[in-house]
This record gives C-alpha cells, structure tokens and sequence, in this order.
C-alpha cells in the first residue's frame, strides 16, 4: 500500500513550569515533536500508513525516541542516523508557540547540519505516494533549504503528491534570506499548500491589502483572491487552504477555507472559552487535509475534517494528537 512521507525534524519540547517551579520540583515534562511527526502521529493514528524521514544522533536516547515513535505505528526505517545533537525547544507550561517564551535550541542538531547529498531520496521515497514538508525546515539555513529542495524535487519526479505547511516562525528565519527569497523555489514543487493569508504574504509574496477589514467575510473573500494568486504563481498547486485561529480572552474562534476545483470551500466555524495546548494544531490541520486527500474525500468533507481535528487537538496535552476519526467527525457536530 502506497505510504506518506514525511520529512522534518524530530524535536523535544521542554515545558518548565514558570515562577521556578521546575528548579524547586527537579522536574520538567518532555513531549516528543515537531511539526512532520506530529503530522505523521495523526495519519497513523487514523491508519494512514506513514514514514518518518529525519536526523538523529546515534546513541542510546535517539533509539528511545525511534522506538516510541515506531510504537505509534509509524515506519522509522528512513531515519538517518548522523550528527551529534537532537534538537530542542523550550516553551513554559501554558504559553503559545508564537509567542516570546519559547526558545529554540536547535543549531548543530543532527537535522540542522544536514546537507545536500547526504540522502538517498530515491530509497527515501521508495513505495510513497505522499511527499510532506514544512517552512520550519528551510528556516533552519541554506544548506537545510537546499536539502528540502531536494527531496521536494524528487518526489515531483516520482509523481507523489508533494505539500508543504507555511508555518513561519520569525526567530528561526536568522541566516541572512527572508522567506520569500526561498520558499518560492520549494513550493513550486507542491500539489498541496497550507498556511494562512499572512504566512502566504510573508513567504510568496502574496499580498494582503492593509486595508482589509477585521470580519469573517472579508477574510474568505480575501482567502479565495490568496489561493487563486498562488495558483497561478505556481502552476502544479491543485488545492491552497488557510487557516484562521483567532484569539478570543482564555479561548479561540476557529475556521479554515480550502481552494480546490476553482472553489472556496468553508469549514464550520468553532469556538470555545479554553484549551489545553495550542501546540500541533496547524499539524494536525495539516494531517487532516493528507487525510481526506488520501482517502480521495470531497472538498467540503476534507476541509470539515481538516479544521475538527484542528480544534479537537487544542484540548489535547502534549505536540501530536491522539483522536480517533470517529471522535473527529462526531465534532463536525459538536464543534460548529
């Protein structure tokens, strides 16, 4: 059966408490993540049958990491094994991944010193369908971005279905290029893109008028006059979605459009008064448009699943989320 690959770098998240909570108890939760496998988490725990391609160290925590990775179900066969480091951040129990608490600490990581190369894709995509990568990888340096061009490249090759998530995080993006001087190259590889009209702006060169007014209708007209821009900026994307998390007190509105088949498709719109942990919901986004384009779903029915697993994972503790599709869809419901 033909697999997703996804392509990223493993993470550790550390999560101390603030106030010196986590000096005084000697203790400080580690999740396992980052954006690609947090991805891949979701597609296998909805038995989409996915592979994990990644740099760690060769020592005795990284064969802990595989193993509670290959314990989800997920294929870690493509793993390369080079390099010193495993990359880590730290995010205070509580805050958002935007935010000015977390700090990243991922320079000389295994991944980080990746080059091009150094990856057999040929062996990497061997019996994929599915090609996914983020803007977190190419934001690490140029020798990353060259290796994520590579990859991209290749699988178009094959013919997989290549996507790409937006997702742009200001203090990574620190090696002299801004976004839109390399994001464009790699994206013109892509079927599917996801991110949101400012992360399109930043990184394509896709404007949003400053002009544009604060409501949701404004905002899906906007969505459409962004995707139909991307896709004749790059000619092989089939299908652009946004989405619109907005802060509202302890809570968030939520919603997100999908462009396919020269139409805007809206999902539901949800709301709640709280969450638990705003970290891998745009992965889990992410996973969910895989999802539905694997399973060869309407439009309408991707985008619905797509945002439902999105705002289910914001009441899941930890980077990837454990929802079942059943419990997703019975949220298309409760959620809206």
């Amino acid at each position: 059966m033909s697999r997703v690959l996804c392509f990223g770098e493993l993470l550790l998240r550390l999560s101390p408490q603030l106030n010196g909570e986590w000096i005084s108890q000697h203790a400080m939760p580690v999740f396992i993540g980052g954006a690609e496998l947090n991805a891949a988490t979701a597609l296998s725990n909805w038995s989409v049958p996915v592979s994990y391609c990644t740099a760690l160290p060769d020592h005795y925590l990284s064969r802990e990491i595989v193993e509670a990775v290959r314990a989800k179900g997920i294929d870690t066969n493509k793993i390369l094994f080079s390099g010193q480091r495993i990359g880590t951040y730290y995010l205070p129990q509580g805050a958002d991944l935007k935010n000015a608490g977390v700090i990243y600490d991922r320079a000389y990581s295994s991944f980080w010193e990746l080059k091009p190369g150094q990856i057999d894709w040929d062996e990497v995509l061997d019996r994929a369908s599915w090609f996914h990568f983020s803007a977190i990888s190419p934001a690490l340096n140029a020798s990353v971005a060259a290796v994520c061009r590579e990859g991209a490249e290749a699988a178009a090759r094959k013919g997989l279905t290549v996507s790409v998530d937006l997702n742009y995080r200001a203090k990574l993006w620190q090696y002299g290029k801004q976004p839109h001087e390399v994001m464009p190259e790699l994206v013109s590889f892509c079927d599917v893109i996801m991110g949101n009209l400012w992360a399109a702006e930043k990184m394509l060169d896709i404007p949003v008028p400053s002009t544009l007014a604060d409501e949701k209708q404004a905002y899906l007209e906007q969505a459409q006059r962004s995707s139909e821009a991307i896709m004749r900026a790059f000619p092989r994307c089939r299908q652009v979605a946004n989405t619109f998390r907005f802060d509202a007190g302890a809570g968030v509105r939520y919603y997100a459009t999908l462009y396919a088949d020269g139409k805007l498709h809206a999902s539901h719109e949800h709301h709640t008064d709280y969450i638990v942990d705003k970290v891998g919901s745009g992965d889990t986004f992410m996973a969910g448009l895989v999802y539905g384009n694997y399973h060869k779903l309407p439009a309408q029915e991707i985008i619905n699943f797509a945002a439902a697993a999105a705002f289910n994972k914001l009441f899941i503790k930890g980077d990837a989320t454990t929802a079942s599709v059943e419990e997703i869809r019975k949220g298309y419901l409760t959620y809206a």
